[in-house]
């Protein structure tokens, strides 16, 4: 039994659950308002209470994991679908103006952080959920592009590619039928590693006003609002707070488990 797996799989599928959930249905309107029950308790009306606005804590919560899945999720297909072919390009042409051109990219895009790379955008473009996808999506790009380019250069020398290279294929051939599928293990795990970073990354440029706009409720816009609040409301900041740690948590863990299950050499004996 991977307990890791099972965990981190159970953690993120209950998070995905409720973020589906949030479409159809919610405990209240989250951006209904009603000053008059402001910061309100725990009850069986607002199960997490409300905040200084009023507004429902569940059902902010339900729409915040939407938000941040949502990001963190497009900006992960987004790094994949430019890094990765990018590293098989530079693998392939592995010593060459090619591959030192990719590689001095990715280390100029290493240079300017997210919350960098986000602000630079959003001067221009201004902020919302879509230039935090991009700037998340640039920040992952590099990454992918690494990751892809290093597993991808130790199965150049081995025979079968060889074989494939003495058969006529191409190298963007043989990048694809070989080398790709033979790497894809490695970049499923990447993924959720990268996945965990976005939903960071997305607090934190929600937290500085730079993600979701209001009304739309973010997990790191929750933060950013309770920070006044947590000497008499301590619950605003712990409710989302918790939230963001638990889905980390349980990605992390389902990397984890995905790596010993589909990397044997991997495996450890667990106590």
């Amino acid at each position: 039994m991977r307990r890791n797996l099972v965990l981190g799989g159970t953690l993120t599928a209950l998070f995905a659950l409720l973020a589906l959930l949030s479409f159809v249905w919610t405990p209240h309107d989250v951006t209904a308002l009603d000053i008059g029950g402001k910061l309100a308790p725990s009850s069986a009306e607002h199960w997490l209470g409300t905040d200084h606005f009023g507004r429902d804590m569940a059902s902010m919560l339900m729409v915040g994991a939407r938000i941040s899945i949502a990001v963190a999720l497009a900006a992960v297909g987004f790094g994949m679908a430019l890094g990765v072919p990018l590293g098989l390009l530079a693998a392939a042409r592995r010593g060459g103006l090619v591959d030192e051109v990719v590689m001095r990219g990715n280390d100029l895009v290493f240079a300017f952080p997210s919350l960098v790379i986000a602000i630079l955008i959003t001067a221009v473009f201004g902020p919302s959920v879509w230039n935090a996808i991009l700037a998340i999506g640039i920040f992952n790009t590099p990454v992918f592009a690494r990751v892809t380019r290093g597993a991808a250069l130790s199965l150049w020398t081995l025979d079968y590619i060889l074989a494939a290279r003495v058969a006529g294929k191409g190298m963007l051939r043989i990048s694809a039928e070989h080398i790709l599928p033979n790497i894809a293990n490695l970049l499923v795990v990447q993924a959720t590693i990268q996945f965990a970073v976005g939903i960071i990354i997305e607090a934190g440029l929600s937290y500085v006003g730079l993600g979701a706009q209001p009304p739309t409720p973010s997990w790191g816009r929750m933060l950013a609002e309770s920070q006044t609040m947590i000497s008499f409301a301590p619950t605003l900041a712990l409710y989302p707070g918790l939230a963001i740690v638990t889905m980390v948590l349980g990605l992390n863990l389902l990397g984890d488990g995905l790596r010993d299950a589909l990397d044997p050499r991997m495996q450890r004996v667990r106590a």
